[in-house]
């Protein structure tokens, strides 16, 4: 019955697309600010209902509501393409989300616990990601890419998903022993989200300077070249300190919390406006140093650990997580559709495959072997991370940056959604069954 309700919702998507093209046409004849209020306010309507609805029919099933979002994106590519000529706010929407989900990502990750697994943390995050790379890279120059589509598309989907990985941890429950290498695991996912940031935006501007980027050698040149090295370190180092600012104003913003509960006061439904605000903030304040803003809203969450301290944030913060689920991971993964139609996705279908396949058999666990060499991760836990690689919310957000970018790479937006269909399909699936199989859960 729930896989007839999927066909049923995509039938409903599919005979939507077909209307919409005569709908649109009729909004573009109204006066140019009616008519951009109106095709705004369309798409953001098909992105609430279609997400909703995603998320509902999903229950019960095999498929996650992620996957299922972004393939109902694509079915309604034609009734999304208003998004398509608004370039500028489909880059906004999808970053401020993404600076929300990131902070939230801090959120869920425990301070005092961080703090053991910081050393393997950033080593995955960084070592690993550039493994992955630098793996990815040849792998999909010898697919046919060109090096500009390779080099870019190898940045994007470097990054791990915290979307997919926090619900599917949830529903586990690991033994005490292996508690740590779940938040080692979330942990990654977050910072390697703003690695990935960096690196997608210096792959960006290198290929935006005319920079020769046909071999892994004139790649690994040019990314690491002494100018190069410094606007990276400006990227995480302003990052951080931008991040310890918001860190501030939150804990302010819990001091005053901390006397209103004191005094008997009950929350106050308009402080999740602030809730809102500090990543949004965080996010801008670092783009005004250099920094990266995905990694500030991640430090800021992380720092001010309210999700594992003061229990009166609870509420709150179970409020940004509902907000999350049902507004902001939907827009994110149906933002997909107006850059790509199904015709754009069977044609890349076979390289889409094989690509997500390198990425999951091949480069996932040489980065994890590699970067965790000089750790006391063990051998068992190891094999776990392997499993663990969900492609989803920021690689998606960065393809749509890049894209705006560069519009005439034209595989690059198709070839990350696949990544981001196989990984977020397989990989949460397998997860509890490989969990079980290594001995994991209690």
């Amino acid at each position: 019955m729930n896989y007839l309700k999927i066909a049923l919702l995509f039938a409903l998507a599919f005979v939507v697309n077909l209307l919409a093209p005569n709908l649109l046409q009729h909004m573009a004849h109204l006066d140019s600010t009616e008519a951009a209020i109106a095709s705004t306010l369309w798409c953001l309507g098909l992105f609430l209902l279609f997400g909703w609805a995603c998320s509902k029919v999903a229950e019960g099933t095999i498929f996650p509501s992620f996957t299922m979002q972004l393939l109902v994106g694509i079915v309604l590519h034609e009734a999304l393409a208003p998004l398509t000529s608004q370039l500028v706010l489909s880059v906004v929407v999808c970053t401020a989300l993404a600076a929300i989900i990131l902070k939230s990502g801090g959120d869920e990750i425990d301070r005092k616990g961080f703090l053991k697994i910081a050393f393997p943390t950033l080593l995955i995050a960084t070592v690993g990601y550039l493994v992955t790379f630098f793996i990815m890279f040849p792998v999909l120059m010898w697919l046919g890419l060109d090096s500009k589509t390779a080099a870019l598309l190898a940045a994007i989907i470097g990054s791990t998903d915290p979307a997919a990985l926090i619900p599917t941890f949830k529903n586990l429950l690991f033994k005490p022993a292996f508690k740590q290498i779940s938040n080692l695991a979330v942990a990654e996912s977050a910072l390697n989200d703003a690695v990935g940031a960096i690196f997608t935006g210096a792959i960006a501007a290198m290929v935006l300077a005319g920079i020769e980027i046909d071999s892994v050698g004139q790649l690994a040149a040019g990314l690491f070249s002494a100018d190069n090295l410094q606007l990276l370190a400006a990227q995480f180092g302003f990052g951080v300190v931008a991040g310890v600012i918001g860190w501030l104003g939150m804990y302010a913003f819990e001091r005053y919390k901390s006397k209103s509960n004191a005094q008997g006061q009950s929350d106050a439904p308009y402080d999740f406006a602030l809730v809102l605000a500090v990543p949004l903030v965080t996010f801008v304040l670092a783009q005004m140093i250099h920094g990266n803003g995905f990694l500030a809203a991640f430090i800021a969450g992380l720092l001010a650990n309210f999700n594992h301290g003061t229990h009166y944030f609870h509420g709150l913060l179970h409020s940004l997580e509902v907000k999350v689920e049902s507004v902001a991971k939907p827009t994110i993964f149906m933002m997909v559709g107006p850059f790509v139609s199904l015709q754009n996705l069977a044609d890349t279908a076979l390289m889409g495959l094989l690509v997500s396949l390198f990425f999951i058999l091949l480069a996932r666990p040489l980065a994890v072997f590699v970067s965790l060499l000089p750790t006391s991760v063990d051998h068992q836990e190891k094999l776990f991370l392997c499993a663990v690689r969900e492609t989803g919310v920021i690689p998606v957000v960065l393809a749509v940056i890049t894209v705006a970018q560069f519009p005439d790479l034209t595989l690059l937006m198709p070839l990350t959604a696949w990544v981001v269909i196989w990984t977020l399909t397989l990989l949460p699936a397998l997860t509890p069954w490989w969990a079980k199989k290594l001995n994991m859960l209690e």
